[in-house]
């Protein structure tokens, strides 16, 4: 065994995290580590790493025991981890952000390789299907483009033991299928992957064997060929799930919110289509299609060039955030870290921020309100937590992304809309936030939802939108909707706009 890890417990301020875990990794495999948000995944392979120290238990790596004290030393014995969360300095460059802590110089003048380093960085991301200029400013990149820089990077330090954390989040069809060529190809020289991700589809196409973990416990681990989709989803739930997707009963009424016209120059062209009452409205497309450009200036983050909304049959102004707050609009964004969520505040006061009018008298937050608010919302998402003072950024990522969803619940909004909903999301909060999503529908409300993958897209639309560098290029009805359909518009076929 590469890794042995035995008996691991650690506790956070008297709160049980993990308990007894075992986890081994065999040289040269790819071992899917999965549970529910929370489990228990994050932490272990933090301690791994050095980041947490352990309170009981046993860690060896390579045959010997350790006891990291700094991630850098867990990086000197060859171990590598792409975060879930993006480690990105925006205001640096692909290459400085590629090579920090690693900068190449000449000899002791400390002069920097610029030139050199530029040459490898755009390199190292050809390999991973990303041609772009090194020199670039990385703040400006999508977030599936920082993703696969956070990926290049791991890859650049000859690690041999690589630990990658929902690494496709937020990655297209296209982009994943070159991320797994690279990873088998690093996998027949040796490398070892412990691969995180809630996407089950993934992990019987990457992994040899999988580790489960539920409520900070080890459950067991399964040799992939010898094991389904329902017991993976039994072992990590402890209960059946059923279907993936709920049952499809609803029936969308009249039209409430209608775009027309909609540009904004090198980004997205005359994008027009309706959305009903009642109706989850998909939008789907390949990474730089514009379809979060599009929701953002519908939700009045960024601004159109040219367009109109309208909403009941009234053209809207969405000059800003607030406006479109103000006339009923809620937004998930894809990236939560930045757009939806204070990671620094507690639970609590980032589900007020947008709920202030409803918990306020007279100018006045009332506690009675705010907690009342809290506790039906959290409950309603299955938000685990240690209470409502409990900042944010010590939540796990599907647990943040149940904050933000749950935030915006509580405005009662007329048209939600949801870029990538279940992000770094485990298949059992998946099936709560589709419900969730379906319940809101039954009542009335008009949902749009971006999503990047397309069995989400197929088992919750009523119809469709699918983009193409910056167009839509069709609208299609349930029906409609297949992988073959959908990818053969989002990769520019029968270019012109139908509806």
């Amino acid at each position: 065994m590469i890794v042995q890890m035995d008996g691991i417990h650690k506790a956070f301020s008297g709160n049980q995290v993990l308990k007894d875990v075992s986890f081994n990794l065999q040289k040269g495999e790819i071992h899917a580590l999965m549970g529910e948000n929370g489990a228990g995944k994050s932490t272990l392979m933090k301690i791994l790493t050095g980041i947490y120290s352990y309170d009981n238990g046993t860690v060896s790596v390579k045959g010997k025991t350790v006891e990291y004290k700094h991630p850098k030393e867990a990086e000197l014995d060859g171990i590598a981890v792409i975060h879930q969360e993006l480690n990105i300095l925006p205001e640096l460059s692909i290459a400085e952000n590629l090579f920090l802590g690693n900068e190449q110089t000449y000899g002791r003048t400390g002069w920097l390789k610029t030139k050199e380093m530029n040459r490898l960085a755009e390199s190292k991301l050809a390999e991973l299907g990303l041609h772009i200029k090194a020199t670039e400013r990385a703040g400006k990149l999508s977030v599936g483009k920082q993703q696969l820089i956070e990926i290049a990077k791991a890859l650049m330090t000859n690690a041999d033991i690589i630990i990658m954390d929902e690494p496709t989040a937020a990655l297209t069809d296209r982009e994943i299928d070159t991320l797994f060529e690279a990873v088998r190809t690093l996998q027949q020289k040796g490398v070892t992957f412990v691969y995180i991700s809630h996407r089950m589809e993934e992990i019987f196409s990457l992994c040899q064997r999988i580790t489960i973990l539920r409520d900070g416990q080890f459950v067991g681990t399964k040799v992939i060929a010898d094991t389904s989709f329902d017991e993976i989803v039994k072992m990590m739930v402890g209960r059946e799930l059923g279907g993936r997707y709920p049952d499809y009963d609803l029936s969308p009424g009249t039209v409430k919110l209608e775009v027309k016209g909609l540009s904004r120059k090198g980004e997205f062209d005359d994008v027009s289509f309706s959305v009903r009452a009642g109706e989850i409205f998909g939008i789907a497309g390949l990474m730089g299609a514009g379809r979060s450009e599009v929701v953002e200036s519908i939700f009045g983050y960024r601004t159109a060039d040219q367009g109109t909304v309208w909403l009941d049959e009234a053209v809207i102004k969405l000059g800003s955030p607030a406006e479109a707050i103000h006339h009923g609009l809620g937004f998930v964004s894809e990236d939560r870290k930045t757009k939806g969520l204070i990671t620094d505040f507690s639970i609590k006061d980032n589900i007020s921020l947008v709920n202030l009018k409803a918990i306020s008298s007279s100018g006045w937050v009332q506690s009675r309100k705010e907690n009342q608010l809290y506790e039906e919302l959290v409950k309603k998402l299955g938000v685990r937590a240690s209470g409502a003072s409990q900042r944010v950024k010590s939540l796990s990522g599907g647990n943040q992304q149940k904050v933000v969803i749950a935030k915006w619940l509580g405005t009662q909004p007329k048209v939600l809309i949801l870029d990538e909903p279940t992000r770094g999301v485990d298949v059992g909060a998946k099936k709560e936030i589709y419900l969730i999503m379906n319940e809101l529908a039954k009542q009335g409300v008009a949902i749009i939802m971006v999503s990047s993958e397309l069995p989400e897209v197929i088992g919750l639309s009523t119809r469709a939108a699918i983009m193409f560098e910056g167009k839509l290029m069709k609208v299609l009805n349930r029906d409609e909707l297949t992988e073959e359909t959908i990818m053969h518009y989002a990769t520019g076929g029968d270019k012109h706009v139908r509806k």
